[in-house]
């Protein structure tokens, strides 16, 4: 662990709250003015909230949308659908954290060309240009979309993922959001209690059912309300985004 990771991690660790929260729909939805408003929150108690990103969005875009959109700077960053985990330096640049990725790359083995050639052919999937380091990524035409893609994952090991009816991804065996999110809680010592974990997709349903308290905003799709309906510790919020974010802090009474 660097120097600065060192004392990230003990800042993080002490603070009273921590917003795991996914960005599209979540932290970057509502309307302007409640943007603003949940963003000047944080930016005010910067001295005990704790914000982690929690997103399938690459480092590049996250660096530019902090830097220049007026959104909040993370202290620590899930990426890439949970294959890129980063701590986040005052110049806004991603730093992966090693001892925590090595396992990601260990599981996913260089896969990329693998599976972009056992894919080739398959209807209703179109390749992202983005290069991802462990994952690959499609546009998916629900219409045209055959299902033995899903099958041809499998049968290489890996792991599909289809969210917001318009994504497909292919990710190592077992790496999700939830999954890596609990490794970095782990490695940062935060008290799981303590952090509230946010999401609208169902890419987003594998760290929204990990047990902590956790939200499902207003404009959530319909497939991942029902996957989360009969938990208990999962808000299912009336506002939209960030007020729905807001929302559940408030229900489970995570920050007085």
């Amino acid at each position: 662990m660097t120097r600065h990771e060192t004392i990230t991690a003990k800042s993080i660790a002490d603070k009273d709250f921590v917003l795991a929260t996914d960005l599209d729909g979540t932290f970057l939805g509502g309307t302007d003015a409640e943007r603003k408003q949940f963003y000047d929150w944080i930016e005010a108690s910067r001295d005990r909230v704790g914000l982690i990103f929690v997103t399938g969005r690459d480092p590049g875009y996250i660096r530019e949308l902090t830097r220049k959109q007026r959104v909040p700077k993370p202290d620590f960053v899930v990426g890439d659908v949970g294959t890129t985990i980063a701590s986040v330096d005052e110049d806004h640049f991603l730093t992966p954290i090693g001892p925590l990725e090595a396992e990601i790359a260990a599981a996913w083995g260089d896969a990329g060309m693998r599976v972009q050639a056992a894919l080739q052919g398959v209807k209703g999937l179109k390749l992202q240009s983005s290069g991802f380091r462990y994952r690959v990524s499609y546009d998916m035409d629900p219409e045209l979309f055959e299902t033995r893609a899903l099958d041809i994952v499998a049968g290489l090991g890996l792991d599909a993922l289809l969210s917001a009816g318009q994504f497909f991804d292919v990710l190592p065996k077992d790496v999700s959001k939830g999954p890596s999110l609990l490794r970095l809680l782990a490695h940062l010592d935060i008290d799981n209690r303590k952090v509230l974990v946010a999401g609208d997709t169902l890419n987003d349903l594998s760290m929204l059912t990990m047990g902590l308290p956790a939200v499902a905003v207003g404009n959530s799709e319909p497939a991942l309300l029902a996957e989360v309906a009969d938990l208990d510790f999962v808000h299912t919020a009336r506002q939209h985004g960030v007020a729905g974010i807001a929302e559940a802090i408030i229900h489970h009474k995570l920050f007085t």
